[in-house]
């Protein structure tokens, strides 16, 4: 077997998933080959289409099929909150906590100097544009408890300050070290409520 290239660019395609090793993306896909062919199509349809339609919101960065995501299309959201989270994935953590009923602002990433990522590259220029629309009066920082997340929220909180912006962060319920997308909901409202 070694060798044929379509199986070999289906395990290097599979190996790009976060946490998947050469052995999952091998099991991976010698079962979608040889017992699961037709899940595989519609998996190979589902990128395909994603891929064709999702881009980023124009206003949070989210993902989303439109010009606007429905998060801020959604009129009884409270505009005057913004919270701001590293990835779509901890936006919808957030959401299916249901503690939290303001605007999103999704930085996709967070500073990390020593992989030469800086508050540039996170889109800290727009996030300050839009928090000081007029209508924010508290920015939520959501970013996650680890060394980078830490960094992220303290050079934004820094800038959003110097704007005259009430400045909050989660409360620290959530795990130090830990990506919000898999902390269990219970923590994650305990933490919305708590924030500081």
């Amino acid at each position: 077997m070694a060798g044929e290239p379509a199986l070999e660019g289906l395990i290097e395609a599979l190996r790009r998933l976060p946490g998947v090793g050469l052995k999952s993306a091998q099991r991976m896909a010698f079962h979608l080959l040889q017992h699961d062919r037709e899940g595989a199509r519609r998996l190979a349809a589902a990128l395909t289409d994603s891929m064709q339609r999702m881009r980023h919101c124009q206003r949070c960065h989210t993902f989303t099929e439109g010009t606007l995501c429905s998060t801020c299309l959604d009129g009884r959201r409270d505009g005057r909150l913004l919270c701001v989270v590293e990835t779509p994935a901890d936006q919808a953590a957030l959401e299916r906590s249901g503690s939290y009923k303001g605007l999103y602002f999704v930085l996709m990433g967070r500073i990390s100097p020593l992989d030469g990522v800086g508050a540039d590259d996170i889109g800290a220029r727009e996030l300050l544009e839009r928090a000081t629309d007029g209508v924010v009066q508290e920015v939520i920082l959501a970013t996650g408890f680890t060394a980078e997340g830490e960094v992220t929220a303290h050079a934004l909180s820094l800038a959003l300050r110097e704007r005259g912006l009430k400045v909050t962060r989660l409360a620290r319920g959530v795990p130090a070290g830990s990506e919000l997308e898999y902390v269990d909901l219970g923590t994650i409202a305990h933490a919305m409520g708590d924030r500081r």
